[in-house]
C-alpha cells in the first residue's frame, strides 16, 4: 500500500506510532494508513485508502 500511494504521487509528511500521513502536491486533503508495512490490511480498509487517495 506505501508504495503504490507514493508512486502515485503522495509523499509522506507525518508519522506517529504506526500510522502515516501522506499528502499530494495537486489533490486535496492527506491520507492517514495505519499499521505496518507488512502487515495484512482489511478488505474495506484498503478500498477506503484508494477512494481517499483519488486511485478508485
Amino acid at each position: 500500500m506505501f508504495r503504490l500511494i507514493e508512486r502515485e504521487g503522495w509523499h509522506q509528511v507525518a508519522q506517529r506510532g504506526s500510522h502515516r500521513q501522506f499528502e499530494h502536491a495537486l489533490k486535496l486533503g492527506k491520507v492517514t494508513i495505519a499499521g505496518h508495512p507488512s502487515a495484512d490490511m482489511a478488505k474495506g480498509t484498503y478500498n477506503n485508502i484508494l477512494k481517499q487517495a483519488g486511485l478508485k
